[in-house]
């Protein structure tokens, strides 16, 4: 994860940065989803809603809470075609297509990662915590499968259709075809928007006017 960036929601402030992340990501210029449309984001919105009341607890209102966010969750998930557990994607994600998108509980996604329809994350034969730890800014095409105890680097285009089912640790490169293999090293540049950066930006700026601020008044 990128400096200051949490792997995971665990306070409001987590949450709010979640949000924003993934609202840059999906190229979203306001602020709040439409009435009627930005189904994608509705969903991406509820399933932050559902991680930071599932990570931060704080009473039993907030659980009882809970559980009307994830019926909404549950819903919402079947309407779109989407089986995504939560603590998987990191800031930053944009789910370009409603479709089938199936994600195993135990897989790790980063920061920045756009995922596109008939896609499986999946786990390895034998054992559910076998499942892939994918890296930041991995662009996913249409119908990837990928699956077992392995590892993807940053920067990573994953090309439609293909079967991805060992790891591939140099950052950059673009892997595609049944089984996956490297096909040229562009990556995922120009195909995702490292909305996290753009966050990150700004609080690393303001983290160095605190300082400058106290050793003026010192």
């Amino acid at each position: 994860m990128s400096e200051g960036i949490p792997i995971t929601i665990k306070s409001k402030k987590d949450y709010e940065l979640y949000l924003e992340a993934d609202r840059i990501a999906l190229g979203k210029k306001y602020k709040r989803p439409k009435l009627i449309g930005d189904d994608i984001w509705k969903f991406q919105r509820l399933l932050r809603k559902a991680e930071y009341y599932n990570n931060c607890p704080k009473s039993f209102i907030h659980k009882l809470y809970l559980n009307y966010i994830l019926f909404r969750l549950h819903r919402m998930s079947i309407h779109l075609g989407y089986s995504i557990p939560l603590n998987v994607f990191g800031p930053g994600l944009c789910i370009a297509h409603r479709g089938t998108i199936v994600v195993n509980k135990d897989a790790r996604v980063g920061e920045n990662c756009r995922i596109h329809a008939c896609t499986n994350i999946g786990s390895g034969r034998g054992s559910d915590l076998l499942a892939p730890k994918i890296g930041n800014n991995v662009y996913i095409g249409p119908g990837a499968k990928i699956f077992g105890n392995i590892e993807i680097a940053d920067n990573i285009a994953i090309g439609a259709n293909s079967v991805v089912n060992k790891s591939f640790y140099e950052k950059g490169v673009s892997i595609a075809g049944v089984p996956a293999k490297k096909i040229n090293s562009k990556g995922s540049e120009g195909m995702v928007i490292a909305a996290t950066k753009v966050i990150s930006v700004p609080a690393r700026q303001e983290a160095v006017d605190r300082v400058t601020v106290t050793e003026h008044i010192n």
